[in-house]
């Protein structure tokens, strides 16, 4: 089978092309034909090192063991069953729960074993993939671009979201919301939890865009008086802020809380490291949270508002397997909105 292999920390060119033996299914697990793989920032971040460095650079303290086939974001159809999986798995269209873990049910995501695909185990960007078959799922949509684009990025939206227990009628400010995971925190907040958004981009054009996801405003960070247009547009202080951002807009994100606040982050797309005055925190009684992925169950909930079309697939572009290098450097430019996708 044809495969991109990550050989080591680097940049694009640790992208290999490679044409490998098709893996065979254990006895709990499942031969997946993949039909799709979205591109996630874990993949870019775990071959630039961005999780550490040397062999501490993982989910795991291990760190990757190269090469590695990246890509986690994966639907495909079940082509082979391993001895324990009922033959009947055969032939179904799937998408795959990203990460294997012994965490008691809703504190899977943080146990101290979770391993990821495309990271600790081979992922997407490859012809065939295997994977345990209870983290197979039915595809919530019928076409498999379309349901790839949720796995990883629709797991960490919900469980932000979900995470800050968003009320209805609230008001989210969401950064980067022209992204992956920002368009669909756009949605999730407005269209399942009912809350008013206010979403961050840089370029205008994708206003309109937006507004149909379910943003209530849209300002651009490219604004002097970025804190006063937010501040202006919501009539006063907003309730939360979801954050994939980091350091550019941490200080705006803080300055436009109201007094008891939540600031939840899952991204540094620009800047991993800011200065922090803490009396910002205690006087304005904000409460900060760390979140990445999510649990199965908040996984199925996901699904399901997929399946009832309350969430709808962005995708910006898609390129086949072969341009997988194309794809990342891509995926890295400003103004897109949505999803890249591999194609194999």
């Amino acid at each position: 089978m044809k495969a991109v292999r990550v050989t080591g920390y680097g940049d694009v060119d640790k992208l290999e092309l490679v044409d490998i033996p098709v893996p065979e299914p254990e006895a709990n697990e499942v031969l997946v034909k993949v039909k799709a793989c979205a591109i996630n920032n874990t993949e870019i971040w775990m071959r630039e090192g961005a999780y550490g460095s040397g062999t501490k650079s993982g989910w795991r303290p291990e760190g990757v063991q190269f090469p590695r086939i990246p890509g986690s974001d994966i639907t495909g159809q079940v082509v082979k069953v391993g001895s324990a999986v009922p033959q009947s798995m055969a032939g179904r269209d799937v998408v795959l729960f990203p990460f294997t873990s012994s965490g008691e049910s809703g504190l899977e995501h943080i146990s101290e074993d979770m391993s990821f695909i495309g990271s600790e185990y081979d992922g997407g960007y490859a012809e065939y993939v295997v994977w345990p078959a209870e983290l197979c799922f039915d595809m919530p949509l019928p076409g498999y671009q379309e349901s790839a684009v949720f796995s990883v990025s629709g797991l960490t939206a919900w469980h932000m979201v979900n995470q800050l227990q968003v009320q209805a009628g609230e008001t989210v400010v969401v950064t980067g919301a022209n992204g992956g995971v920002g368009s669909l925190n756009v949605q999730i907040a407005s269209k399942v939890f009912g809350a008013k958004v206010i979403a961050v981009i840089g370029d205008l054009a994708g206003e309109e865009k937006l507004k149909e996801l379910g943003a209530a405003h849209v300002v651009s960070y490219h604004s002097e008086h970025l804190a006063e247009d937010i501040l202006n547009v919501n009539g006063g202080p907003v309730d939360s802020v979801l954050d994939v951002v980091g350091d550019a807009l941490f200080d705006t994100s803080l300055q436009v809380l109201k007094k008891g606040g939540k600031f939840c982050i899952s991204g540094y797309a620009g800047g991993q490291q800011t200065n922090l005055d803490f009396r910002t925190l205690y006087l304005k009684h904000i409460t900060m949270y760390g979140s990445v992925l999510g649990t199965r169950a908040e996984f199925k909930e996901m699904l399901g508002a997929i399946s009832e079309g309350r969430l709808v697939p962005v995708i910006d572009k898609t390129f086949p397997l072969v341009q997988a290098k194309e794809a990342q450097v891509y995926f890295k430019e400003k103004g897109k909105l949505g999803k890249i996708v591999l194609l194999p």
